[in-house]
């Protein structure tokens, strides 16, 4: 079964524009990633820089595979340098309902 994953993320508004360019270049190649179903890019309406990552992958252990492979490659730290809080990511099954 296919999981969800959020990833709460809290962005400098100073370097907004930034991470969003950055976010266009890098997602085509995260959507492509084997288990990716797909990925969704939330902009929060009330708080400048508030952003959520809506990821559906096949496996939790696709998108931790992902996220090695990111860090592997630095783009997490590259990442990393536009937060101003700590990252909130939860993953979450879809209810039969």
């Amino acid at each position: 079964m296919a999981v969800i994953v959020t990833i709460g993320l809290q962005i400098d508004p100073d370097r907004l524009d930034e991470f969003k360019q950055i976010m266009r270049e890098i997602l085509p190649d995260t959507r492509a990633f084997s288990g990716c179903i797909s990925v969704e890019v939330l902009e929060h309406h009330d708080v400048t820089g508030g952003i959520t990552l809506l990821e559906k992958w096949d496996s939790v252990e696709d998108q931790v595979k992902y996220i090695n492979w990111r860090t592997e490659t630095g783009m997490m730290g590259t990442l990393g340098g536009f937060l101003v809080a700590e990252p909130v990511i939860l993953y979450y099954d879809k209810l039969d309902a």
